[in-house]
């Protein structure tokens, strides 16, 4: 396969960005999207130029890292994580725009790579038990429901690559907080501070510049991992509860 990229090249947060066009040739088409980026990097390399800077980790669509826009659809035109989106996506000849993460609390660090740590900031303002529980205990020592353990391992998928951000027009985070916050709400340990970790997080998305939900429902249609888009609606109504509550609690 012969492949046309155009690339958004921005060298600093500071520096104005564009899109830069580049040849890729002798593309399988069973290369995931980040492996036929390393062999443009590594032409680049060859011909002393700035290879294209993007994120990646694992590899294996766990760990959320590997966020770009394909043609305007956060990790391209699959369901699934850039890593795992594979060439054979494409056709022989494609023209392939590839983008950052589009969002202002997602500022671009370089090229491809944008920062996301506000969800880490969103993380420390309630995702956590702080209760002290001691040494793990058996793993049938508290009883759970089944619904309610399938219902928080549906929402603990959720790998923070910022996806529903990128395509929410409002630029939302919800439904990764409400993820965040629906797993821990639906176990026993969750339970002591399920109220103040509802506001607590909620707070810090709007601190970070994130917009509003209006449910139009993009974020859960690229969301990888595929956390539904009800969770949204169990935080909320979360949050109408804790307003209710004394101190929170």
């Amino acid at each position: 396969m012969n492949i046309t990229l155009r690339i958004w090249r921005q060298p600093n947060a500071e520096a104005q960005g564009r899109m830069v066009t580049y040849q890729v040739a002798d593309v399988s088409p069973d290369m995931s999207f980040l492996e036929m980026l390393d062999m443009l990097n590594e032409d680049l390399t060859v011909k002393g130029e700035e290879p294209v800077a993007f994120d990646h980790d694992c590899r294996e669509g766990i760990c959320g890292m590997c966020g770009v826009v394909i043609n305007g659809v956060a990790h391209g035109p699959s369901v699934t994580t850039t890593c795992q989106l594979h060439m054979r996506s494409f056709s022989d000849g494609a023209v392939i725009d590839v983008e950052p993460w589009r969002a202002e609390p997602f500022p671009v660090i370089k090229d491809l790579v944008v920062d996301r740590t506000a969800f880490d900031r969103i993380i420390q303002a309630g995702g956590y038990i702080s209760a002290p529980t001691g040494t793990a205990p058996d793993a049938h020592a508290a009883p759970i429901a089944k619904k309610n353990a399938d219902r928080a391992f549906d929402a603990a998928t959720c790998i923070g690559c910022g996806a529903c951000v990128a395509a929410c027009p409002n630029g939302s985070a919800m439904l990764f907080t409400s993820a965040k916050i629906v797993h821990l709400a639906m176990l026993p340990q969750g339970q002591p501070e399920r109220h103040l970790r509802v506001k607590g997080m909620i707070a810090q998305h709007e601190a970070e510049g994130f917009g509003n939900c209006t449910n139009i429902g993009e974020c859960a249609a690229v969301c990888p991992k595929q956390i539904p888009l009800d969770v949204i609606s169990q935080m909320n109504r979360d949050l109408i509860s804790s307003l209710f509550k004394r101190d929170g609690k």
